[in-house]
């Protein structure tokens, strides 16, 4: 799984730095000493989990954790016990007082390792039938949008607006590509670059340099280039 570290102590940081790289298998992406340099790095890059302080300047650990996807599991890391209880009302994995015991740290990854790997294989299990039936609503044109998942093809942002391409429409809706990749299922919609997201059951070829969706080609970021190869790989033969 990747990972990343929020929290405004660098010594903390490093601590946590050094279990993760000398104990686990995880893979360590970053370190950021607030949630503003955390969310910058997530709206261009995709984790799995998130090693996060309570209480930091800015937002603190609490409320950033209700911004992230579903998808994005999270271990608080935090000198205050108090905070525990708060934690489950985020559907945090697990919570450990600082100072960190290294056994206790493990079996939160572990519990962490065990949750993402159930719900791979939970969703991958019923990707198709959850694909036919379920739907997003948005809002466009002054109207509410019912529109099945499958039926989405890739979405382009534009700052503040994204464009929703279907097989037979497109949509314009005031929302950024973060916020609408949070609201899809991470293992069917995957992004490409940093103004793209596909729908990669609808993905028929791959480039260096691009992604084709039958005849059309959209550009594919080195920053994701690697990633996203595992995930086509992986995923399984196109339904289109």
């Amino acid at each position: 799984m990747n990972c990343i570290i929020v929290d405004d102590e660098p010594i903390a940081r490093q601590g946590m730095s050094d279990l993760i790289e000398k104990k686990t298998k995880l893979s360590l992406k970053g370190g950021f000493k607030n949630t503003a340099e955390a969310a910058a790095y997530l709206d261009s890059n995709a984790i799995d989990l998130v090693f996060l302080d309570v209480e930091m300047p800015g937002v603190n650990g609490l409320d950033f954790a209700r911004t992230l996807s579903p998808g994005t599991l999270v271990i608080f890391t935090t000198a205050y016990a108090h905070y525990a209880l708060k934690s489950y009302e985020v559907d945090a994995i697990d919570y450990l007082v600082k100072p960190i015991r290294e056994e206790r740290f493990l079996k939160a990854v572990n519990k962490a390792g065990q949750f993402n790997h159930y719900l791979s294989d939970a969703f991958e299990k019923s990707r198709f039938e959850r694909m036919e039936n379920a739907c997003i609503f948005i809002r466009a044109d002054r109207l509410l949008h019912k529109i099945p998942l499958y039926d989405i093809l890739y979405i382009e942002g534009m700052k503040d607006y994204v464009i929703i391409n279907l097989k037979d429409r497109r949509l314009i809706t005031a929302m950024n590509i973060r916020t609408t990749l949070s609201k899809l299922p991470s293992v069917t919609f995957k992004r490409i670059s940093k103004s793209y997201v596909v729908n990669i059951d609808h993905v028929t070829a791959l480039g260096n340099h691009a992604v084709y969706l039958k005849d059309i080609e959209l550009p594919l970021g080195l920053a994701y280039r690697d990633e996203f190869f595992d995930d086509f790989t992986r995923h399984g033969p196109a339904l289109t």
